[in-house]
């Protein structure tokens, strides 16, 4: 009885330090970057359906008269654009894909 006891509270432990390493949206998505620090741009003047981008560039992005730039050094997985970007920079759904690189191994920063 004891070992179930034990087992039981073992679990509860574990569940819980697992609550206390929750990804954030930073984790997620990547961050925020100063549109000076971009490697290329990405103008959309028309409405593109995706972007392809590789895991850890910053890459500024111009659309409806604003300006931002984002480093893409998230989990590598698509998402939409319009979940990172300023409000009303982007008025469409626009899937960024993430391609992972040999200098990562698509393991993260």
């Amino acid at each position: 009885m004891k070992t179930l006891a034990k087992a039981v509270a073992v679990l509860a432990l574990s569940a819980a330090s697992l609550s206390a390493v929750a990804l954030t949206n930073a984790d997620l998505y990547g961050e925020a970057a100063t549109p000076a620090a971009a490697e290329r741009t990405s103008c959309h003047r028309r409405e593109p359906r995706f972007v392809n981008v590789n895991h850890g560039e910053i890459v500024k992005f111009v659309a409806n008269g604003q300006e931002f730039a984002w480093d893409f050094d998230g989990l590598p997985q698509a998402f939409d654009l319009k979940q990172v970007a300023p409000q009303g920079a982007i008025d469409h759904s626009v899937r960024v894909y993430i391609a992972t690189t040999l200098n990562d191994g698509g393991l993260g920063d």
